[in-house]
């Protein structure tokens, strides 16, 4: 039952992917309203944060699917099915390695959006957009991805202090 709830998950997650987008956005807002003071507006129905609003360049990002979270946690559901499929008794185990693995990839994401507004700032717009999207932004992603698997993987399969004394 485990393993079909999680690819059911998964499947939803692709479904809502949409709605998904507009979360994280909505997050991107609440976490720039937090650290500005530039003027933010979130349009959810166009999965778009605009700062910069009190100053000369505003500027609105999108949040399309490539640059979404939510590709980058169907790994880690997947995993995690294959994972209960073989090892259901790590099943405790296995969704807390996959809760603290999602946390990571879903702000990791949130830093790639804070990096892009951190380097428009700085920057400007065409080059802190280049900057901060397609080279810093995409090696945060990646980065960031890879350490939230390997985490998975190692909180998912490491043996509790219990099953290390008793070997």
């Amino acid at each position: 039952m485990a393993v079909l709830a999680v690819i059911a998950v998964a499947v939803a997650l692709v479904l809502a992917e949409r709605l998904y987008r507009v979360f994280e956005v909505q997050l991107a807002g609440l976490i720039l309203r937090v650290i500005t003071t530039s003027g933010v507006f979130v349009a959810g129905e166009r999965e778009t944060v605009y700062f910069g609003l009190s100053g000369d360049t505003p500027l609105g990002l999108r949040m399309t699917p490539e640059c979404s979270s939510a590709f980058m946690l169907l790994p880690l559901l997947l995993v995690t099915a294959v994972m209960l499929y073989f090892r259901p008794r790590n099943a405790k185990r296995l969704f807390s390695s996959l809760a603290i693995s999602a946390a990571v990839v879903i702000l990791v994401n949130q830093m790639r959006v804070l990096a892009i507004v951190g380097l428009v700032n700085w920057l400007g717009v065409d080059e802190g957009y280049y900057w901060g999207h397609t080279l810093l932004g995409s090696m945060v992603s990646v980065l960031g991805g890879a350490i939230a698997l390997v985490l998975f993987v190692w909180l998912g399969t490491r043996k509790s202090r219990a099953e290390r004394e008793a070997a």
